[in-house]
């Protein structure tokens, strides 16, 4: 009965099902066509996107899967979870023939396999004892292993080196094992937020992306100053928060972070991905009569209802906007209002705080501007992750390129020379084998034959 054969053990049949290749190839079938799906359907999207896209039936089986953070599902996770189980388990079913080779005390050659390998003969009249003597010292110098063994009509030489090299396939396993269980890790352990934080204002938890729960951090984040500088156009072009890390009320990091350059702090990393105004609870408005000239100033808040010199009727401010489109073009902080004249219907009026004359594209009696009088109070976005499986994803990585070095550029070389005693000459055969690159092995067993050939002085033949 085979070892694995299932023999009344429930557990043999488990092992034998876990150590199928078939196994490996379906679950990685598995992965690859449901990771289509995750690149398909847009991830962690806004519901409301998703309701209105797939329609109510779709959208509540689509959910019930979590196909919308399908990398954070349950069924992901078990997946990924049963491929680690299954690596672990073929490479321990086939590791036990490589580690008798391995770990064997006592080396043994099989003689009609290397005669049956690539090989060269020659003679000569030394004995074999002192062909044995003058080639002992060449084949220990490239050989880490030499073996001596004599025979009814004079000597075998076995050498051998790199047979821990053999390992080099389960190292690309292993390193398998550790991207998957890097990534189960950060899945199970790690967390994606967002804050947004004001000016001189602190925080100590963030707002998860995937649940929309809070997450409590071990220490607070402050903002101390945020800046921001615009292009012409009103696009922003740089943004930078001045940050500082309190562990119980104290300050204990400080740094200045912009875009692609964050703070990293106790394996959570702090990203600069937005930033936004404070919505003004008063601004100064400019109206100016286009006839005159004559410039008349109030303050407003939002939503409030303010009469207009001259009669020129009443003005509302109904929305602020950090980031207002106009026709493709970002024009940044916006207020927009309605204004409604003594006779006329109401209008619609656009003033960006960074474009003052913008309103005299309007044809009408009456420019109004937004005067930047007030003192601007920014609020910076920040992303904040913690994924404690990215060390042990790194170490994949770099046992990954080890192991397949290894596997691909090294090998398991063996070396046979065997000396027979004919008549009045010796008679020797030469003999290479490798585990991979067998051609390698034959150029370097043609080197060594000639080393010893001229070493003994023996002619080839």
């Amino acid at each position: 009965m085979k070892k694995n054969e299932v023999s009344g053990n429930p557990l043999n049949g488990i092992w034998k099902f876990f150590a199928s290749v078939k196994l490996t190839v379906s679950l990685l079938l598995t992965l690859a066509s449901t990771s289509i799906i995750g690149t398909v359907i847009p991830q962690n999207e806004n519901p409301a996107a998703y309701f209105q896209e797939y329609g109510e039936s779709l959208y509540k089986l689509f959910d019930f899967l979590n196909i919308f953070d399908m990398y954070h599902s349950w069924w992901f996770q078990f997946l990924i979870v049963f491929l680690t189980i299954n690596i672990i388990v073929c490479s321990i079913d086939r590791l036990s023939s490589t580690w008798k080779i391995l770990f064997a005390k006592d080396i043994s050659f099989d003689i009609s396999k290397l005669r049956k390998s690539y090989k060269e003969e020659f003679s000569g009249n030394q004995t074999p004892e002192e062909l044995k003597t003058l080639f002992l010292p060449v084949v220990s110098k490239s050989f880490k292993y030499t073996k001596v063994e004599e025979t009814e009509n004079g000597f075998k030489i076995f050498a051998e080196k790199s047979r821990w090299t053999r390992l080099g396939v389960y190292a690309v396993h292993f390193s398998v094992v550790l991207l998957l269980a890097g990534g189960l890790i950060g899945s199970f352990f790690g967390f994606d937020g967002s804050v947004n934080i004001p000016e001189g204002e602190t925080v100590k938890s963030v707002i998860l992306r995937n649940t929309g729960r809070e997450q409590p951090l071990d220490f607070e984040i402050r903002c101390d100053d945020f800046s921001v500088s615009f292009y012409e156009s009103g696009a922003p072009k740089e943004y930078l928060s001045k940050l500082t890390i309190l562990e119980n009320g104290q300050p204990v990091y400080k740094k200045d972070i912009i875009v692609n350059d964050p703070i990293r702090y106790k394996g959570i990393n702090i990203f600069q991905a937005s930033y936004g105004n404070l919505k003004p609870k008063e601004i100064s408005l400019s109206f100016t009569n286009r006839e005159t000239g004559m410039v008349y100033r109030q303050k407003a808040a939002v939503g409030e209802e303010i009469n207009i010199p001259e009669a020129f009727g009443k003005f509302v401010i109904k929305e602020y906007s950090g980031s207002y489109d106009f026709g493709g073009h970002n024009l940044g902080e916006t207020f927009v209002g309605i204004l409604t004249p003594l006779k006329g219907d109401p209008v619609e009026v656009i003033l960006p705080v960074h474009f003052p004359s913008f309103d005299k594209m309007r044809k009408d009696g009456l420019i109004i501007s937004v005067e930047e009088d007030e003192e601007h109070r920014y609020y910076t976005g920040l992303q904040v992750t913690r994924d404690p499986g990215v060390p042990v994803v790194y170490a994949g990585f770099i046992v990954m390129i080890l192991g397949c070095f290894i596997s691909f550029f090294m090998s398991h070389k063996r070396l046979c020379i065997e000396i027979v005693k004919k008549g009045k000459k010796s008679r020797v055969m030469v003999a290479g084998i490798a585990s991979k690159n067998q051609l390698g092995m034959e150029v370097r067993t043609q080197r060594i034959v000639k080393i010893l050939s001229e070493k003994a002085g023996i002619l080839k033949g």
